[in-house]
C-alpha cells in the first residue's frame, strides 16, 4: 500500500491491561506501520476517562470514545452521563460508545442495558457526535432503541451478523467497522461472503485489539496478543474480499474514518 500514508484504526482497546508494560512502544509500531491515528475505546467511564487523559498525550495521533459498554451498564447512573458530557467536550474524544446491548453475557439485566443504551443516544443526538456501536445478540431491542430515539450518525463495531442484520444497519445510513474476524477461516467465512455488500464509503476497519487476533498471521505474536500494527493485514483481507485493490479500500476506509470522526 505504497501510496497511502496511513490508515485508521477505528477502535483499539489499548488501555487494557495487557498494553500496561508496552503502551508506548505499541503506539510507536502502530505509527512506523502505517496504522494512524488510532481511536481509543472507552467501555467503562473509568476506562473512558482513562481513554482521553492518554490520547490528550499524543494529539493527533491518538484519538478517545467515551462512553459505557452494556456489561458496564448496571454501574450507571445520571451522574456518568454527566461525566460523559463532560468528557466528550475534550477535542480528543470524538464518539460517544462504545455502547449498545449484549444479550450473549448479560453481564447487566436487559432493561438496565436498555436504559443506558437509550441515554447515551440521547447524549450523542444532544452533541452532535457519532456513536461507537455494540449489539450481541440483541438485534431487535438494538435497532428499535435506536429508530425511537432516531439514531445519528453511527458505526457498528466489530460486525460479525447476518445479511438482514447488515441491511437493516445500512439502511439507517449506519457505518461497518470490520475487524481481524474476516481473517479466521472457519468462524470469519459468513462475513468475507457479506462484507462485498458494505458500500466502501460506509466502511472502516479495526483491530480491537488486544482481541481478535488475525488467525492467518504468519508471525502470530507469543502471547496472542493484537496489535494494531496488525491493520494493514486485516485490511488486505478485507480488499481480497470484496475484489478492490488494497490501496483503493486503505485511501477509502481511511477518509470514511476521517470524516466520521471529524479527525484534525
Amino acid at each position: 500500500m505504497s501510496n497511502v500514508s496511513s490508515i485508521v484504526d477505528i477502535g483499539v482497546n489499548l488501555m487494557h491491561r495487557s498494553f500496561n508494560q508496552d503502551r508506548e512502544a505499541v503506539v510507536e509500531k502502530a505509527i512506523a506501520s502505517g496504522v494512524t491515528p488510532l481511536v481509543i475505546t472507552g467501555t467503562s467511564l473509568r476506562s473512558s476517562q482513562e481513554a482521553a487523559r492518554y490520547a490528550g498525550q499524543y494529539p493527533g495521533k491518538l484519538y478517545a470514545t467515551a462512553g459505557v459498554h452494556p456489561h458496564d451498564a448496571k454501574s450507571c447512573s445520571p451522574d456518568t452521563i454527566r461525566k460523559l458530557r463532560e468528557l466528550a467536550a475534550l477535542p480528543q474524544v470524538v464518539a460517544i460508545g462504545e455502547c449498545g446491548l449484549d444479550y450473549n453475557r448479560d453481564f447487566s439485566p436487559r432493561d438496565v442495558q436498555r436504559r443506558w443504551f437509550g441515554e447515551q443516544i440521547k447524549l450523542a443526538i444532544e452533541l452532535d457526535m457519532p456513536l461507537f456501536l455494540h449489539d450481541r445478540e440483541a438485534h431487535e431491542d438494538f435497532i428499535s432503541i435506536l429508530k425511537e430515539h432516531g439514531a445519528p450518525k453511527a458505526v457498528v463495531h466489530c460486525f460479525t451478523g447476518t445479511y438482514a442484520e447488515l441491511k437493516a444497519y445500512l439502511d439507517l445510513g449506519f457505518y461497518i467497522g470490520i475487524t481481524g474476524w474476516i481473517c479466521d477461516e472457519r468462524r470469519g467465512k459468513p462475513l468475507r461472503e457479506l462484507v462485498r455488500n458494505i458500500p466502501l464509503d460506509r466502511l472502516m476497519v479495526e483491530t480491537d485489539a488486544p482481541f481478535l487476533t488475525p488467525r492467518d498471521l504468519k508471525d502470530k505474536p507469543a502471547e496472542g496478543r493484537n496489535e494494531p500494527a496488525f491493520l494493514s493485514h486485516i485490511l488486505q483481507a478485507v480488499a481480497r474480499c470484496i475484489g478492490k485493490p488494497a490501496e483503493e479500500v486503505a485511501r477509502a476506509t481511511t477518509e470514511t474514518a476521517r470524516e466520521f470522526f471529524r479527525l484534525t
